[in-house]
């Protein structure tokens, strides 16, 4: 009997899906992303005829079109069932020309959750393709390949091989150099504040602030002024004027959007974007509890925080039966004005409400159970009560100066009890009366200098995308990962500082290419993209008003922009020429060459010292090296007359019980000393300074 073929994006959603399906009467495929797109090697898009994109099956895509076309056609009906969103749209559009289906024909299902009632629900209401999705990714695809592969070409001729410039990259690189300017160009103030510590009549400590308006802040910028309030205030007792007892409320936040999870998830769990959209990804597409496969959390990109009212319902259950019915309030939706929240997506959350994350702890790995835990308890705690405080302000006139001290104290936790990744505790004060009278028992100055504003996190950096409309969902990730792995960006601790190849692209693309690398013209791009995708405006008009200026701009760049030496000088010279040695930039990665090359050859690789002697042949050195997937690993430079290789760091420190070299590991907090000898792994620790 014929069966119904679905096509999904994933093998590990092929997997989960055929088995909530059944084989009897489903056959589920992976398509493994798209199976065409524009060609590497070319432009491929005809500009000449209206910017039509020339899409070509991608290259190792042959088998598996093969294998799609030969169950499609003994399937009796197909299903396209990717991601529901512009890029899936596109892959099913794509799917539907390799197989011929008709345009209309209705084809498409979609779900927001890989759970078994969400795609049998799915299957009972195919639609037709919607080409207004298909378009808005089209249109944003040839644009990125226009700017691209016309402006990266200018780069190379003039900086380096294998530079690249992008729509919301290039936006992102700028804004970092940007910040850099503003810290670099930042001019401290002083200033100074004024603590009192004073005793009540039970003698319990108080702390009081002078108060000063935050217009006037920098009034207070010099000692002299300071000690002219000391000696004002030095011989005087402070009199409770005014006490000021208030009820304050705290809301739960919402439910996770994509970008407020990446947010999150690296300020909470010190979660990278990409690692962040990694695991959840896992999550979504399933993952195997007691021989069962289970999507875990809706689909993770997404910028509406809508939650369906099944989920809703679920929750208040959950809340009511497990934490107590004074603890629940259900959300309330509010849409952000100017966003159009797209109905066929919700904000991210659990599929399952009973499944709390120390419920399936033994499942998950390390990662995944720390980020479920996030998103199941930021879930929950969205639809619970209001935390409530009791706030409570002392005033005190002195000679004309007000001083005020404060307390909070939680009278009811509400989400909090759920969703709470702080160390708040309530600051309580002493129980004082109006007009009760304090001793001043110390006076406290102390000088400050106004900071510069802080450089970019991962997290900030897609809060300033988000906020200015730059990029959506899916792009804030791999938009951070590129400009790292291009170099044009660094990462020290958890500050993205712009390397001086950043600086120099950035200056060359501001000066040359300004429009499309600025943060308003990037943003009104997306915007337009939003109204191909409601069908207000047609794909190609969009692309060819952007076209236009691009054109011109390259000509004149290409005539304009000098060339620039990037290579680092060294300190020696070349043993063959005479000429200096620099370090230059490959196909590959960094080299040592002479400066003279390639008319001098002489060159040789960097090698990665680490400064410890090969532990197996004693006379090379251990070299820092990366395998092919950009893992580290070490190895000896005698290689390959040495075979030695470790995938942890190896020093020079002996184990006391055995004599074997010991490894290095460190964590935050930690460096720990392991021994390499499998059978003794003695350990050391030392804890960081």
């Amino acid at each position: 009997m014929a069966k119904t073929l679905v096509i999904v994006e994933s093998p590990a959603k092929a997997k989960t899906i055929e088995k909530f399906l059944g084989k009897s009467h489903y056959t589920v495929k992976a398509s493994v992303g798209h199976i065409r797109d524009l060609p590497k090697s070319r432009l491929g898009v005809d500009i000449e005829n209206n910017f039509e994109p020339q899409y070509i099956n991608i290259r190792g895509k042959g088998d598996l079109i093969k294998d799609l076309k030969k169950e499609a056609k003994k399937a009796k009906k197909v299903y396209l069932a990717t991601d529901p969103d512009r890029e899936g749209e596109a892959i099913s559009w794509h799917l539907a020309h390799i197989l011929s289906i008709d345009k209309d024909e209705k084809c498409r299902i979609e779900f927001n959750e890989i759970t078994k009632d969400a795609i049998k629900k799915a299957i009972k209401v195919p639609r037709s393709l919607n080409i207004d999705l298909v378009d808005a990714q089209q249109a944003r695809r040839v644009l990125d390949r226009l700017l691209g592969y016309q402006i990266s070409p200018i780069l190379w001729q003039k900086v380096r091989t294998g530079l690249s410039a992008g729509r919301v990259q290039s936006v992102a690189t700028k804004i970092i150099c940007d910040r850099e300017k503003e810290i670099e160009n930042f001019i401290k103030k002083e200033y100074w504040t004024l603590d009192l510590e004073a005793r009540n009549k039970d003698n319990e400590l108080v702390n009081f602030k002078l108060y000063i308006k935050e217009e006037n802040k920098f009034d207070l910028n010099s000692e002299e002024k300071v000690d002219k309030i000391i000696e004002a205030i030095k011989d005087e007792k402070i009199i409770i004027n005014n006490i000021d007892i208030k009820s304050r409320k705290k809301s739960a936040p919402k439910p996770f959007t994509t970008s407020m999870l990446q947010q999150e998830a690296y300020n909470k769990l010190n979660f990278a974007t990409k690692k962040t959209m990694k695991i959840a990804q896992e999550l979504y597409e399933g993952i195997d509890i007691e021989k069962e496969t289970v999507g875990l959390i809706s689909y993770i990109r997404t910028d509406s925080k809508r939650i369906s009212e099944e989920a809703k319902e679920k929750s208040k259950k959950y809340i009511i039966d497990e934490i107590g019915d004074i603890y629940y309030k259900g959300i309330n939706e509010d849409k952000e004005k100017g966003k159009k929240v797209q109905d066929a997506h919700e904000a991210i959350r659990p599929t399952y409400v009973d499944k709390s994350p120390d419920s399936i702890k033994e499942y998950l790995t390390k990662d995944q159970y720390k980020l479920y835990n996030l998103i199941w308890r930021r879930f929950i705690g969205s639809q619970m009560s209001d935390s409530l405080f009791e706030i409570i302000n002392l005033e005190s006139n002195i000679n004309g100066f007000i001083f005020k001290a404060s307390g909070s104290k939680m009278k009811f936790d509400g989400y909090t009890k759920i969703y709470n990744f702080s160390d708040r505790e309530d600051k309580i004060l002493p129980k004082i009366d109006e007009g009760e009278e304090l001793v001043i028992s110390d006076i406290i100055k102390t000088k400050h200098f106004t900071q510069p504003p802080a450089r970019y996190t991962e997290a900030s950096l897609v809060k300033t995308l988000e906020e200015l409309g730059i990029g959506r969902p899916s792009t804030y990730s791999p938009t951070i990962s590129t400009i790292l792995s291009r170099e044009y960006v660094k990462k020290e601790g958890s500050s993205l500082y712009p390397t001086e190849l950043g600086k120099v692209v950035t200056e060359i693309l501001e000066n040359n290419f300004n429009k499309f690398i600025d943060v308003d013209f990037t943003a009104s791009m997306e915007n337009e993209l939003d109204k191909v995708e409601e069908g207000d405006i047609f794909w190609k008009e969009v692309v060819s008003n952007s076209y236009e200026p691009l054109k011109e701009a390259i000509e004149t760049a290409t005539k304009n922009i000098e060339k620039i030496n990037m290579d680092e000088e060294l300190d020696e010279t070349c043993d063959v020429c005479g000429e200096n040695m620099v370090i230059k930039h490959g196909r590959f990665g960094k080299f040592i060459a002479c400066k003279n090359y390639p008319e001098c050859k002489n060159t040789r690789p960097i090698l990665n010292k680490i400064g410890v002697k090969c532990p197996k042949c004693k006379t090379g050195d251990i070299l820092l090296r990366k395998s092919k997937k950009g893992r580290v690993f070490y190895g000896c430079s005698s290689y390959p007359e040495c075979d030695f290789i470790s995938w942890d760091k190896p020093t020079d420190v002996k184990c006391e019980l055995c004599n074997n070299y010991m490894v290095e590991k460190t964590t935050k907090s930690k460096t720990k000393f392991i021994c390499s000898n499998e059978e003794c792994k003695h350990t050391i620790i030392k804890d960081q300074q």
